[in-house]
């Protein structure tokens, strides 16, 4: 009797992501000076052990945006070495990724400094929904092709479509930004049947964001673009820094896709491990994939890919040890939820000095951040100031003060029905999350207070209705039908956070007509210059704001702290 010969091959695979890596390439926090917990030098031992266990090319790497600013080593090779190859395209090359993104902060460091990262780049940075207007074609790849033992996989990249309404039309000039479930219907179509592909993976800068969204150029398009694009079996994304491994049921197809997020700060990795079994003839006959998130802290850091980069790692902290200046007291952001502050007060003054503005926002850009008393180093103007936003004046009216005000911090503050209630709006399940900036409802970035006028805010009354303006800070009288020159940061200025559309009541398509001035330094250099021009600071709060009533303000203040900052 003949038996007939079982011709099925199963191929077995692995597709690792990173995201939001933020300048982690070394084991070190060059900002707080000490050993740091991520890195790609971690992921590096990682992914030498699982190729060493799978095969060399049944491991692909991919990155999906947001490396190029955070840490100080990518703002050295970004902004002060500029000749050499840069840092972070040399490490990503070393490891054999396979294809990147670029996420908005990645844009945020101008033209000049992706553009010369994305030649260094030895893969395809991908963007099927970015298009050069000057030649009406895209100004990215849009996907990648690769086989691993006859499975052939397509991967499609995406950028979130949202950077016009946040950054300077200078950093992305000439790009125009698609909607993410618009591009993926109109390319995963072309990857499955033209490239005939087995597998389709999307690579997209954007957040997991929410069961049944609707509408266009969302930020966070991850679950719509999975429920309303057929034949994606896996997606990856990143952005919102929040860690999810989740099945979606395409509302077309009914099929499965794995949505994965590793988080930020290479902490972790999200892996797809993916079995496809052939047929005699070639074709895909099934598929299992399966998707985890990996804590990463507990590798070793790969000592040998750290060797090719001794050089690098002295050159960075060299720059970041140099002493600016001296502080005569403590500085941390943490007082800034609760009241005025030395912290944000001194980049209020700041902003007010080099502008001219009558009228300062500012916000705490970093959720913990302290700067301690004595020396103040390089590293320590990343403590005060985390980003390279520069600096604009607005045109506001009176009106538009207070209605920013009022959305400002009713996205802040609850409101407060008795003296024992929280003051802070603090998500339900804020005892079961780990990290301490997801115990809050919004990213604490987003907190402007205001510095040259005198204002209070009224606890126990309902968003809008929170802010009373007293005065001018020189004591002369606020009018709200008069206009005012307003200094805040360039994320804030293109309507980031949503306090100038939503709060103001300017409409985005508006907001460029109202500024009316724009540094031609970033932020972090004034505070560097104004420190280095006093030698000697000693920050204090302006004391220009107030929640009230002061006592329920007292006691919540230290009840909602310690929930903040356990």
């Amino acid at each position: 009797m003949l038996l007939a010969q079982n011709t099925n091959k199963e191929v077995k695979f692995s597709i690792i992501e990173t995201s939001d890596v933020h300048g982690n390439y070394f084991p070190y926090d060059f900002i707080n000076d000490k050993p740091g917990e991520g890195s790609l030098s971690r992921i590096s031992t990682y992914v030498k052990r699982l190729r060493a266990e799978q095969g060399e090319g049944r491991v692909l790497l991919v990155d999906n945006g947001d490396i190029l600013q955070g840490q100080p080593a990518a703002y050295y090779y970004n902004y002060v070495d500029t000749t050499s190859t840069h840092l972070c395209a040399r490490m990503l090359n070393e490891m054999g990724y396979l294809c990147g993104t670029l996420g908005n902060h990645d844009i945020e460091t101008g033209h000049s400094v992706y553009d010369r990262w994305m030649d260094d780049c030895g893969f395809a940075v991908l963007g099927a929904n970015v298009v050069d207007k000057r030649k009406n074609k895209l100004y990215l790849t849009a996907y990648v092709q690769e086989e691993v033992d006859g499975v052939r996989i397509g991967v499609l990249g995406m950028v979130t479509p949202t950077i016009p309404q946040w950054l300077p039309e200078n950093l992305w000039k000439y790009l125009d930004f698609r909607d993410c479930v618009e591009t993926a219907r109109r390319v995963v179509p072309i990857i499955r049947r033209a490239a005939k592909a087995d597998i389709v993976v999307v690579v997209m800068h954007s957040g997991v964001g929410e069961h049944n969204a609707t509408g266009r150029m969302l930020d966070h398009a991850a679950f719509q673009v999975a429920e309303q694009v057929p034949d994606i079996d896996v997606l990856f994304c990143g952005h919102d820094h929040r860690v999810a491994n989740t099945i979606v049921t395409n509302k077309i197809s009914g099929r499965q896709t794995l949505i994965l997020n590793p988080g930020a700060n290479a902490m972790n990795i999200a892996q797809a491990d993916i079995k496809v079994t052939l047929g005699a003839d070639g074709k895909r006959k099934k598929k299992e994939i399966v998707g985890n998130v990996i804590d990463i802290r507990g590798e070793e850091p790969d000592s040998v890919f750290l060797s090719h980069y001794t050089k690098e790692f002295n050159d960075i902290r060299k720059f970041t040890t140099q002493v600016v200046g001296r502080n005569r007291n403590e500085l941390d952001t943490r007082s800034a939820y609760f009241g005025s502050s030395a912290f944000v007060d001194f980049i209020h003054r700041i902003q007010l000095a080099v502008s001219g503005a009558d009228i300062s926002f500012a916000a705490p850009l970093s959720y913990d951040a302290k700067v301690e008393a004595g020396n103040i180093s390089m590293a320590d103007l990343f403590n005060l100031y985390k980003y390279e936003n520069q600096l604009y004046v607005m045109k506001l009216s009176g009106q538009e003060i207070k209605n920013y005000l009022e959305e400002s911090y009713g996205i802040w503050t609850r409101q407060m029905k008795a003296p024992s209630d929280h003051m802070m709006l603090l998500n339900e399940n804020y005892e079961k999350v780990t990290e301490p900036w997801q115990r809050l409802q919004h990213s604490s970035y987003n907190f402007d207070s205001a510095a040259g006028i005198k204002y209070t805010v009224d606890l126990r009354k309902p968003k809008g209705e929170k802010i009373t303006i007293l005065s001018m800070a020189d004591g002369k009288p606020f009018d709200l039908q008069k206009t005012y020159k307003v200094a805040l940061n360039s994320y804030r200025a293109n309507g980031g956070g949503g306090l100038l559309i939503k709060g103001a009541g300017i409409p985005q398509n508006l907001l460029r007509s109202r500024v009316i001035w724009t540094s031609d330094r970033e932020m972090r250099e004034y505070l560097r210059r104004e420190i280095a021009r006093h030698q000697e600071i000693n920050p204090q709060p302006l004391n220009n704001w107030r929640f009230i009533p002061e006592g329920w303000a007292a006691a919540a203040a230290e009840r909602d702290s310690e929930i903040m900052f356990k």
